[in-house]
């Protein structure tokens, strides 16, 4: 009997090949399984896509790079947003 991987692993190990562009024989080699074995998790992992399932719970490092800068850019429009409703709260009480 082989072993068993939980589906967050195999998820991870398929988002690897797909969303990194990480070539399945040297991601098998790296982590000890088997091409066929990635392959299905792969095309598993595509159907996933597809259905649009959520559920996050490893996500790779361009996920997380990408994720960053998103949040960094809102952070930053929301001070900017905050900034002009300082100056024109400021600009009001003035003018009472």
């Amino acid at each position: 009997m082989g072993r068993v991987y939980d589906k967050e692993f195999k998820e991870y190990i398929a988002k690897l090949v797909v969303d990194e562009g990480n070539k399945a024989s040297e991601v098998a080699r790296e982590m000890d399984l088997s091409p066929k074995t990635i392959s299905r998790w792969v095309r598993d992992y595509r159907k996933m896509i597809k259905s649009k399932q959520e559920g996050i719970d490893y996500i790779t490092p361009s996920e997380y790079k990408k994720r960053e800068k998103e949040w960094i850019d809102k952070i930053n429009e929301l001070k900017e947003e905050n900034e002009i409703i300082k100056k024109a709260a400021h600009i009001f009480m003035k003018s009472q």
